[in-house]
């Protein structure tokens, strides 16, 4: 099977922390290239610094806020005007403040769909015409199980990633001919700082402590525990492969089981 990512160009959004960085640190490791993209510098600076680095790998990255999708917009297109190619991008943002949707005000829903939806789009419209010239492109979006089943209090962050998830159905089958495959990675329950805060915001509202709620969240799943980003990262990095280049429009679940067949 080919994994092989050498002379390969990514680009992988909020890769500073969490999964993003660990499908940075994955790409890289199977012989990619990769710009980094998130807003905080110094952090990327630090990414950058963790990368395995062979003579034929060029790492670089890229400040962006992705609540300022004009400013990401005029970025991207200045570094697609810069590259000769780039084969992969995975489009990966912190989601939205829990809530239940009932209670959010609109700009919740507003700023959300600019975040997530807006800026794919930018980047995807940037990128798209550099994989089209090497017929080789991988746009792999990070969203939730939510898109198959709503999380309670997660209000706004199910309805954006429902629309990320039917944006990326469209654009496969539009890119297919192109040799460009979209496909979209589902997280469940994974141990990143957006987790840990969630649990912490529950188990106040709860009345209990965090260990005891963190328990109880990883006995509902049947693997029995909350994955690693690095497993998420291994499945971006499969469908960013030479192997996946059959594997289109999927909503792949990485989340031990957890999600019902729908």
């Amino acid at each position: 099977m080919d994994l092989n990512l050498k002379k390969k160009q990514a680009v992988v959004c909020g890769s500073t922390q969490g999964i993003g960085k660990a499908v940075a640190l994955e790409l890289a490791s199977l012989g990619a290239s990769v710009t980094l993209v998130a807003r905080n510098e110094e952090k990327l600076q630090q990414v950058l610094s963790e990368l395995d680095t062979t003579q034929e790998q060029v790492h670089d990255y890229l400040v962006a806020d992705f609540q300022q999708p004009a400013q990401l917009a005029a970025s991207i297109a200045r570094y697609a005007s810069a590259k000769a190619q780039v084969h992969i991008l995975v489009n990966n943002t912190g989601g939205p403040a829990p809530g239940q949707a009932i209670d959010a005000p609109v700009d919740a829903f507003t700023q959300a769909f600019s975040a997530h939806l807006v800026c794919n789009q930018h980047l995807v419209q940037a990128l798209a015409p550099l994989m089209k010239k090497v017929r080789y492109g991988r746009i792999i979006n990070i969203i939730s199980t939510s898109v198959k089943v709503p999380i309670p209090n997660l209000g706004v962050s199910n309805t954006i990633r429902g629309a990320v998830a039917s944006w990326a159905k469209t654009l496969a089958r539009e890119l297919a001919p192109f040799g460009i495959t979209v496909n979209n990675v589902l997280p469940g329950l994974t141990k990143t700082q957006r987790l840990d805060s969630l649990i912490a915001n529950n188990a106040q509202k709860a009345g209990v402590t965090v260990e005891e709620l963190a328990r109880s969240m990883q006995e509902a799943i049947p693997a029995q525990r909350f994955a690693e980003a690095s497993e998420v990262a291994n499945a971006v990095a499969f469908l960013a492969s030479p192997a996946a280049a059959f594997v289109n429009g999927v909503n792949l679940p990485v989340d031990g089981g957890n999600t019902p067949c729908l």
